[in-house]
């Protein structure tokens, strides 16, 4: 026989079949959708962050930095000129143009190497025109609109530039951010003239920090990649259970057709061949699809999580897709490598039949003892490695095995628990019909477990995120009470303006309280330091964790500084630890407090000893409290004392109506994953129960010889999917809790560096009951239709046949 007829004749199987083939190839590239998806938003921002550190950090060079975070004296920069080291001068800060915060890049273009494709100046009237006053910003063509009308700055565009950051030259950089004679950093050029000094001799307070180090950005952001991934590989693993139980039955189904070649002089070595050779077809067919389909998902989320990234790290990340190699091919190879997975038990099992077995069909036979035995054991020992683990979850990977874990090992045991459910139920029975309805369930349970294993992971994972969104959420709603305290936010345009608003001010509301703030390096690390008036509205109000008993006059006094809990956990600080804060200047932590949404390390000091150790802190911005009748008359009078434009004044309810938005968009993409799972999961149910309902006549007859109509049937197959969707949904509640409180309790602080109260939703599990119950009913819909419109003929068969 050739290898032509042999493939045509097992590829005749799927031709009887479409709809199990339907959902072979389905669920694969339902799976390999979300996953690639999930890998090209991953990719799109990753390579957003190389471009950034290429361009803007000019991370293709190695620096030269101050290990303390301290600014570098300028004269570091000269004394290496003179030795004749390549290097070129960096300064950077934040300055506000009008409403727009911009992140300025002073650089040197005489001195700065040609590799770091920093920006093109064009001609030298361009660079006269960058070097001299009145000086010229060169920014991206969206900052250019943004700020056009705000500086007296020329504004060259530039669309090698990123949204949010501008170069200027060295000189102007360190008039605007008012620290003359201080640079952030110093780029050494790749190739150097022999024989030079050691830095170490020249600078020994300086160290070098290395080309293509992973930067900031990267750093904080690599927790949310890790969360997106564990979600695309989540449902990944849901689709593929349908992949797994469909190759099963198939395999299954064709014992018949393997024995008759065999007979025939297929060797086993070319019957496999073959075998793999039709996998992999249906692997890139469905993998192809799924790549399409995970370019649109891709697309439709990542503007939700570009402006997650921008809103919570300041990275800015566009909101097109690319078509980039490294997630379209990781595509493919995991939905290759994922049904490879799924039939290498099929594969192993065909190596063993014997030439001449019995042909009988042993598709969904109940395990045997002993496997269902070994499986427990699995569960119980992942369950129990789970729960080992959570006491030495040091580390967001840590904290994602402590989940993988879990859902794995409570999937494994589902089968158990809801066969000794069903054994006690029929065992509590006394009508035959009854007895018959619990034990036919448990029979069909081999069948369903693979699907039903499915929906506990989409209903756990749907619980557990919905439960730890909503408990941030009504955890950050409170908070935003009480941090933005006060009725008005204010921004002056300038210094000087600012002098005249404070000066007005003072005679017009109850109180003003400056927002002032420094960058710095504190413990390595970049931070802000901000400083605050002693005021009531503080010590009523700001949202403290745990502090010294007089901690408001200790900070008041510049003795003590308070810290955010991100930088308390990561550095496991206790109360009364010091902090070199700046040249001549430390203190001592008096308390911690809650500061949802920023990844950054944070401290908050007085006023006084910010304004001593930073004399040029700029100080633009002012919450104002007045009472709340009064607050649209003092926004006009603003608007038309100082001519401010609107988005200048803010009131309280504008900016926490704002920083609710924000809010809602930073878990867009985790909803829409959940939304995705619990599709795939019900997709999971729908081939399952089809694949049944072709397999039932040889049980369902005997029940109808005996009187039962075939409409009694079709609703007590009803009744069996909805007790079976039932006891899944309540074993997924205690999973989902479980799982939240992982998320809150481990990953959260891993990943944020807060930790959230944890708290219950019961209407959120009755709606998602639900949407689980309509999607059990909708899967069940097909095959019960076509159990109620079977001919008596089609029963009496079974008989006829002997089967």
């Amino acid at each position: 026989m050739t290898m032509w007829t042999a493939a045509t004749a097992l590829l005749s199987h799927w031709r009887r079949r479409p709809l199990q083939l339907g959902a072979l190839l389905s669920g694969l590239a339902l799976a390999t959708a979300l996953w690639s998806g999930v890998q090209a938003i991953n990719a799109e921002a990753r390579a957003s962050y190389a471009r950034a550190a290429a361009v803007l950090d000019q991370n293709g060079l190695a620096h030269l930095i101050s290990p303390n975070g301290r600014a570098i004296p300028q004269s570091a920069f000269v004394r290496l000129r003179r030795a004749g080291w390549k290097v070129s001068p960096v300064l950077e800060g934040e300055y506000r143009f009008g409403a727009t915060r911009l992140r300025v890049i002073g650089i040197d273009p005489l001195t700065m190497p040609a590799e770091t494709q920093t920006v093109d100046l064009g001609n030298a009237e361009d660079l006269l025109s960058f070097i001299t006053p009145p000086g010229m910003l060169v920014v991206s063509p969206e900052t250019a609109e943004k700020i056009r009308g705000q500086t007296g700055l020329a504004l060259r565009i530039s669309d090698r530039m990123l949204d949010g950051a501008a170069f200027i030259d060295i000189g102007l950089a360190q008039r605007l951010l008012r620290r003359d004679g201080e640079l952030s950093r110093i780029v050494i050029a790749e190739n150097q003239r022999p024989g030079l000094e050691p830095l170490g001799k020249l600078v020994p307070t300086l160290s070098v920090r290395e080309r293509n180090a992973q930067t900031d950005v990267e750093h904080l952001t690599e927790s949310l990649h890790l969360n997106l991934t564990a979600f695309g590989f989540l449902a990944f693993a849901v689709g593929l259970l349908i992949v797994y139980s469909t190759i099963g039955l198939a395999f299954e189904q064709r014992r018949p057709t393997f024995r008759t070649l065999r007979c025939l002089g297929v060797s086993l070595r070319r019957l496999a061949v073959l075998l793999l050779a039709e996998l992999a077809l249906f692997a890139v067919a469905a993998g192809a699809v799924g790549v399409a389909i995970g370019y649109l998902v891709a697309s439709l989320l990542l503007p939700g999580v570009a402006a997650t990234l921008e809103g919570l790290y300041g990275a800015s990340v566009p909101g097109t897709l690319s078509l980039r190699p490294e997630w379209w091919v990781s595509g493919f190879a995991i939905a290759l490598a994922g049904t490879l997975v799924s039939s290498a038990q099929s594969l192993m099992r065909l190596t063993r039949v014997p030439l001449l077995a019995a042909a009988q069909p042993r598709a969904w036979r109940r395990s045997s003892e002993k496997g269902r035995r070994l499986q427990v054991l699995a569960a119980a020992a992942l369950l129990a490695l789970s729960g080992a683990l959570l006491p030495w979850a040091d580390g967001l990977k840590a904290g994602f095995g402590v989940l993988g874990c879990l859902l794995l090992g409570a999937a494994l045991l589902l089968p158990a628990v809801l066969s000794g459910f069903l054994t006690l139920m029929q065992r509590m029975s006394s009508s035959a019909l009854v007895t018959w309805f619990w034990a036919d369930a448990r029979q069909q349970l081999p069948g369903l477990s693979l699907a039903l294993m499915a929906l506990l992971l989409a209903l756990a994972a749907n619980v557990g995120v919905g439960t730890m969104v909503s408990s941030f959420r009504l955890t950050f709603v409170g908070w935003l009470d009480q941090r933005l305290a006060a009725e008005l936010y204010v921004a002056a345009r300038n210094e000087g303006e600012a002098d005249r608003l404070s000066a007005w001010l003072a005679t017009k509301v109850e109180s003003v309280l400056p927002i002032s703030s420094v960058d710095a390096e504190i413990r390595g690390q970049p931070m802000q330091i901000f400083g605050v008036v002693d005021d009531p509205t503080y010590r009523k109000h700001w949202p403290l964790i745990v502090g010294m008993p007089d901690v408001w006059d200790r900070v008041a006094s510049g003795e003590g500084v308070l810290v955010n809990e991100q930088f308390w956990r990561r550095e496991r600080l206790r109360i009364g630890d010091r902090l070199d804060l700046a040249s001549e200047w430390k203190a001592t932590v008096v308390g911690v407090y809650s500061d949802y949404g920023n990844p950054k390390g944070q401290v908050m000091a007085g006023i006084n000893a910010l304004i001593t150790h930073y004399p040029h802190v700029s100080r633009l911005r002012y919450g104002l409290r007045v009472p709340p009748d009064q607050v649209a008359d003092l926004r006009s009078k603003l608007s038309d004392e100082f001519g401010l434009p609107a988005e200048n004044i803010l009131d309280q309810a504008a900016l926490k109506e704002q920083s609710r938005r924000i809010f809602d968009r930073t878990f867009l993409v985790t909803g829409a994953l959940n939304i995705f799972t619990l599709g795939v999961a019900a997709l999971a149910m729908f081939s399952s129960l089809l694949t049944l309902s072709e397999m039932r006549l040889p049980q369902l007859a005997p029940v109808w010889a005996t009187g039962v109509t075939r409409r009694d049937l079709a609703l007590l197959e009803l009744l069996r999917t909805l007790v079976l969707w039932l006891a899944t949904f309540i074993a997924a509640l205690p999973l989902g809790l479980a799982l939240a409180w992982v998320l809150l309790a481990v990953v959260n602080v891993e990943a944020f560096g807060w930790r959230l109260p944890m708290y219950f939703f019961p209407y959120e599990w009755v709606r998602l009951g639900l949407v689980a119950l309509a999607a059990a009913v909708v899967s069940v819909f097909i095959p019960l239709r076509r159990l109620a419109g079977l001919a008596p003929s089609e029963l009496l068969k079974v008989f006829a046949n002997e089967r």
